[in-house]
């Protein structure tokens, strides 16, 4: 199978591509990134001589660009998006165009190129906020920040693709991913870069907010189980079955580095912090046999030491993104 990877330099892209190459010789993969702040290239390094790929640098709302890479291909697996909600709140603008627009973009090329299946991955963060129970895949999307907004869009658009053209489009949903090669601003690599560097750790508000946290491994097994036997139009619930609250996280963090409680600075609060986010995933349970298989404590355990040991490729992101 040949297989374009959107975003394939970035955190979860690139989990996607090391796994489906070390798995297959045979495999035939093209990553299609535009190397922004957050793709690295370097997190393909340990792929980059499997003879089956390929990289292209390039803006996923370039038609010329999208075009030749989506020639001959079978499937595309759609991670690129920009996705840091704090950022969007500063500015709209590119999540909108990334997210929206180059969504359409890759779609109407799949469909020009009658390419066999369009994964479009997304996020829990376009049902808002659920004070209680879980959100099934056909619930009302309400999100509350611009760049769930413009996930929602994309979502809904890719959607639209397989109802009014045919194209065999699947969407993913997924909870809070963590792992190794995560960008620096995201949340548990934020905190565990603080911790290693003996600084304080930023917490949102009292940290009531609550999350159900995915290893990365075991979001792109779900992916490919998706992309192998899912149901053309329909959307899969992806979840990591840990919820823990922003304030359990931090203790967790702090106990891994036999920190105390004085090591953590409270901040305001996020505009809109969704409080809390919950997927029932049984749908891609029943119908796939997905079961997550990293507990949260070896992946937690196993993230940390990453960090630790690869303190050359985090330090130069962290300038890159002008994080403090």
């Amino acid at each position: 199978m040949r297989i374009l990877v959107t975003g394939g330099a970035g955190f979860i892209g690139s989990e996607y591509v090391r796994r489906r190459l070390r798995a297959d010789p045979a495999a035939r993969v093209t990553v299609l990134d535009e190397l922004t702040y957050s793709g690295v290239e370097e997190n393909l390094a340990p792929v980059a001589d499997h003879p089956g790929y390929t990289f292209v640098r390039g803006d996923i709302c370039d038609p010329d660009v999208v075009d030749q890479v989506m020639a001959g291909q079978d499937a595309v697996v759609h991670f690129a998006a920009e996705s840091h909600v704090d950022r969007s709140i500063e500015g709209a603008g590119p999540f909108v165009r990334t997210n929206v627009t180059g969504t359409q973009v890759l779609l109407d090329a799949a469909l020009r190129h009658r390419v066999g299946r369009f994964v479009h991955i997304s996020t829990d963060e376009v049902y808002g906020s659920i004070s209680e129970g879980s959100w099934t895949e056909g619930w009302p999307l309400a999100p509350n920040s611009p760049y769930s907004a413009s996930k929602a869009g994309s979502d809904l658009l890719a959607l639209a693709y397989h109802r009014t053209h045919g194209l065999d489009v699947v969407v993913t949903r997924c909870t809070n991913n963590y792992g190794p090669y995560q960008f620096p601003e995201k949340v548990i690599p934020l905190f565990i870069i603080h911790l290693i560097e003996g600084r304080t750790v930023p917490l949102y508000g009292d940290g009531r907010n609550s999350r159900d946290w995915l290893h990365v491994s075991d979001h792109c097994r779900g992916i490919d189980l998706v992309l192998h036997g899912g149901r053309a139009g329909e959307v899969y619930h992806i979840g990591g079955g840990t919820e823990l609250s922003n304030h359990k996280l931090t203790g967790l963090l702090l106990d891994a580095f036999g920190a105390g409680w004085d090591r953590v600075e409270h901040v305001a609060d996020r505009k809109g912090h969704d409080l809390r986010y919950s997927l029932d995933d049984s749908k891609i349970r029943e119908e796939l046999g997905y079961v997550p298989q990293v507990s949260f404590t070896e992946g937690l355990a196993d993230t940390i030491a990453w960090y630790r040991a690869h303190r050359s490729w985090w330090e130069p992101l962290k300038r890159r993104a002008a994080l403090r």
